[in-house]
């Protein structure tokens, strides 16, 4: 009589091994696609606003505008003047993201996905830090009536939405091994 096993629970995210040629694509390319849209929509926004008078532009009347916005600080203003502070913690985290993929066995591809956009988003601000004496380049202006969102960047937008790829993760459920039948 055959016997099966019992389902194992296989992990998630992890395997053994450095990433395939396929998950290396994948991670790559967005992270390389998510840099080269940062640093290209705040070099043209910004030259594009610094021409019109205001230095404002808006999109959707009630709720979105490009402004022209130098950040020498992190997320929402905190740290200002700490450049080169926030730089080092850039660094760190862009060394610690890339390690992580490299060496963390991470098969899941939301996993991937949302580790690409930490390190586009992260590289993108760094880049500003490094290079451009006021600060990180932000133009995005969201609002609504008296409600106002501090300006933001595609950099920023791409960590908010790693974060939230990698929350929505936790949350899915865990893949399981098909049984295997003993003959």
């Amino acid at each position: 009589m055959a016997q099966s096993k019992p389902a194992e629970t296989e992990e998630p995210s992890f395997d053994s091994g450095l990433p395939s040629w396929k998950e290396q694509s994948l991670f790559w390319g967005i992270a390389g696609v998510g840099i080269v849209a940062d640093l290209w929509t705040k070099s043209a926004v910004h030259a594009w606003l610094k021409e019109l008078p205001g230095q404002v532009y808006p999109v959707f009347d009630s709720c979105l505008q490009f402004v022209l916005r130098e950040n020498t600080g992190a997320a929402f203003s905190m740290a200002q003047g700490k450049m080169k502070i926030l730089a080092m913690v850039s660094l760190a985290a862009m060394v610690a993201v890339v390690g992580f993929f490299l060496f963390g066995r991470v098969r899941s591809r939301l996993l991937q996905i949302s580790l690409a956009l930490f390190l586009a988003g992260i590289v993108g601000n760094l880049y500003d830090r490094l290079f451009n004496p006021g600060g990180v380049r932000d133009f995005i202006d969201v609002y609504w009536g008296k409600y106002h969102w501090p300006a933001f960047n595609l950099a920023d937008s791409m960590l908010c939405v790693g974060i939230g790829i990698l929350i929505l993760t936790q949350f899915l459920p865990v893949k399981k091994k098909t049984p295997s039948i003993d003959h």
